[in-house]
């Protein structure tokens, strides 16, 4: 049985830290994981951690890139390590190798810790590690997570540390949260020093919210504003009204912050986040196609395809064809 303190606690001891990247994850999950514990050696001076990179055959892991990442093994080779973190991108949501799912099953017990980055807690979850915890994942995700893990405690957090587990919603927020772990274990000054390295803001709390706003550097931050609020009402759409009074000013008025900002109006810029989100599920997932037009708030599946259509050029249904290769 693996040591049961915190690895999120100040320790001189070097971290052994296996890395298990999925097909399919980004470069930039990746990168959020092992640059900033290798900038960390680098400032303290010796090694504070040390890290492998496993994979589900063993083999180079296709990232969506285009890049294959060497491993040093199957996840066997994650053996002896403190900690595990499962990372992952596209498509884990539908599953992963059986394998996979039994031998982190087996091995959990094994480590200290064990973490999910992006689409990495659906990989946990599916092997019953994210029981009775809180966890995160991608915010594209959330709604399907929590309905398919019941007995997981899902939040909207970049990240979350639960006991002996903890979940990144993506890249940057696995940037914060190894960041908070570099800080917890060698002292806030290091986890300065490396994110100064990086010319990154280190304030990002893991209780903040994935999505913050939607247009950065914007002007105005009502339009920002107006936005996430859309895009927290996907399924239901708030009218223009509605999103007007939260911002404290008339409907004129958000008009114009929206063609100010956008170049378009916001009754237009609503539309568009709800057909992009559908667009984004009808790709990645198997999701029925009335089901997905009432997730993004239209009343029946005609009305959605024609909106669809009149966005992209082709019908929904036509990016499930183009994916399975059927007519």
């Amino acid at each position: 049985m693996a040591n049961s303190e915190t690895i999120f606690a100040p320790s001189n001891a070097t971290l052994e830290i296996a890395v298990l990247v999925l097909p399919r994850a980004s470069i930039l999950e990746v990168a959020s994981v092992l640059d900033p514990i290798r900038s960390a050696n680098r400032h303290l001076g010796r090694e504070g951690f040390r890290w492998r990179v496993v994979s589900p055959d063993g083999g180079p892991v296709p990232l969506t890139c285009g890049i294959e990442l060497p491993a040093k093994g199957g996840l066997a080779a994650a053996e002896g390590a403190d900690v595990l973190i499962a990372v992952a991108g596209y498509g884990q949501s539908e599953g992963a190798p059986r394998n996979v799912i039994a031998g982190l099953r087996r091995m959990a017990g094994r480590f200290r810790a064990v973490g999910g980055v992006d689409a990495g807690p659906w990989v946990l979850a599916r092997a019953g590690l994210l029981d009775g915890h809180r966890a995160t994942v991608h915010w594209e995700d959330m709604e399907d997570f929590a309905a398919a893990f019941p007995a997981v405690d899902v939040v909207a957090d970049r990240y979350v540390v639960s006991r002996n587990r903890f979940t990144a919603g993506g890249a940057v927020p696995a940037a914060d949260l190894m960041l908070h772990l570099i800080g917890s274990r060698c002292g806030a000054g290091v986890a300065g020093q490396v994110a100064d390295s990086f010319l990154y803001d280190a304030r990002a709390d893991g209780a903040r919210p994935q999505r913050t706003g939607l247009v950065p550097g914007a002007r105005d931050p009502r339009l920002s504003a107006a936005l996430t609020l859309m895009s927290r009402h996907l399924e239901e759409p708030l009218s223009l009204e509605r999103i007007a009074q939260d911002q404290g000013v008339g409907v004129r008025r958000l008009e114009q912050v929206f063609r100010d900002g956008l170049g378009q109006g916001p009754g237009a810029a609503y539309l568009e986040l709800r057909l992009q989100g559908a667009r984004r599920m009808m790709a990645d997932t198997a999701h029925p196609v009335q089901e997905i037009a009432l997730r993004f708030g239209f009343s029946d599946q005609s009305s959605f395809s024609r909106a669809f259509r009149r966005r992209f050029g082709h019908p929904p249904r036509a990016m499930r064809s183009a994916r399975t290769g059927t007519g």
